[in-house]
């Protein structure tokens, strides 16, 4: 099991490295249009060829998982942070504010989460700049993909609320902010983990669903989401083959995500 957890992470150090290396590697900026070649096939300047406007397809899959593997993160970032102030303060604190929690947790569970991603994200305006696309995606992302972990970490903080060394703690004179600082947020700290790693690839598959419906990172910034849409116009497998390289990418960086997860909660 180890041997696949490692090579599951050293797919996604490699895609990740050479995401980041876009401005070297690739070989031209994901916005240049070769307009005398549109819809070209792979040759030795365009690898996987070009799309409708002439823009590298390579080019645009490097930068669009570049896009796609930093922001995602930063979601899962905020969807954790979330977590741990509503669940976790509320499951320390016990009582009202942990039923509380809960029953605005469970609210937003029941709600379908992508019916609800795409509604919220239906709402804002569409016609921004490219970037503000992307912080707005990734923003919504993380504000709205909380209460999963915020459940876990209430359910957690609760158990912890009375365990032998807390209870010990608090008999010594530690109480308030001090307490939950010291002796529970330090012991939250592999749940915390695990939350975040775990909403990594759910918020890569989010971003894709809203780039496919054009509610994603508006053009011309590639994403994982936008490179999909374009499988639309496929004519057929047999004959652009290419087409498929984001998709692959995808399927390739989601599935090492929980080959890594998986193994390690095998592991613990």
């Amino acid at each position: 099991m180890k041997s696949i957890r490692r090579f599951a992470l050293a797919i996604l150090l490699a895609v990740a490295s050479v995401s980041l290396a876009a401005d070297w590697i690739s070989p031209a900026n994901y916005r240049t249009q070769y307009r005398e070649v549109p819809n070209a096939p792979p040759s030795k300047q365009h690898v996987l060829g070009t799309d409708s406007l002439g823009r590298d397809r390579w080019a645009r899959l490097l930068y669009g998982t570049r896009v796609s593997l930093t922001l995602a993160p930063a979601a899962a970032a905020i969807s954790t942070l979330i977590g741990v102030l509503l669940g976790g303060i509320s499951g320390y604190l016990g009582g009202v504010w942990a039923r509380l929690a809960m029953a605005v947790t469970d609210l937003f569970l029941s709600l379908p989460w992508l019916f609800l991603l795409i509604t919220v994200r239906a709402l804002l305006p569409l016609n921004v700049s490219p970037y503000a696309s992307v912080s707005i995606t990734f923003l919504i992302l993380g504000l709205l993909g909380w209460a999963a972990s915020a459940r876990v970490l209430c359910a957690t903080a609760l158990s912890l609320r009375n365990s032998s060394f807390v209870l010990q703690a608090r008999a010594s004179g530690l109480h308030g902010a001090r307490l939950f600082l010291v002796h529970v947020l330090p012991n939250l700290k592999p749940v915390l983990l695990a939350q975040f790693w775990i909403s990594i690839p759910v918020f890569i598959l989010s971003e894709a669903n809203l780039g496919i419906l054009g509610l994603g990172v508006t053009e011309p910034l590639p994403s994982w989401g936008s490179l999909l849409r374009e499988l639309e116009s496929l004519l057929s497998l047999h004959q652009e083959p290419w087409k498929l390289a984001p998709l692959l990418v995808l399927v390739l960086v989601v599935t090492s995500f929980q080959l890594v997860l998986s193994n390690e909660e095998i592991a613990t």
